[in-house]
């Protein structure tokens, strides 16, 4: 039994001091996880204005057919290229929202990349307001836990 006894003092006292520290920073640990959902989004945000400028850069326009087999991380398109190839990006298309198999869309993609493909009309700004839905969200729950967590410290 002294056996026992000793090894959870000693757990204790390795695990004691680190669990302490975490009490004592809980607010600032429920803020830093607030400021990271902000970033991922943003960086979201920003990527999405990135793809968009370089299809905009070279913007061709094609009619796509929405593939079986699309999941709810990306929807599968199918268009002709000009030059009578047939594309399928690998990543789906952007902003899929709405879309279902078998259905004909348009597609706007980028000549120099048909991996580049978003439905026609759509921008980050469509992206935008789920993302930015999420920061508030994300906010609106982070700060009145991180001032209860402050208070009772």
């Amino acid at each position: 039994m002294t056996e026992r006894t000793r090894v959870i003092d000693e757990v204790r006292d390795l695990v004691g001091p680190a669990a302490r520290a975490i009490s004592r920073t809980r607010a600032q640990i429920v803020v830093g996880f607030a400021v990271v959902v902000t970033l991922l989004c943003a960086f979201a945000l920003a990527g999405a204005a990135v793809d968009d400028a370089k299809i905009n850069a070279n913007q061709a326009v094609a009619e796509a057919e929405v593939l079986e087999g699309s999941t709810i991380f990306r929807t599968l398109v199918r268009f002709t290229l000009p030059n009578g190839d047939v594309a399928i990006p690998e990543l789906g298309v952007s902003y899929p929202r709405g879309l279902t198999p078998g259905t004909t869309v348009p597609v706007e993609y980028d000549v120099t990349d048909a991996l580049h493909v978003r439905v026609a009309g759509r921008t980050a700004l469509t992206a935008s307001a789920p993302l930015l839905a999420v920061i508030v969200v994300t906010w609106l729950i982070a700060l009145p836990v991180a001032r209860r967590m402050r208070r009772r410290s």
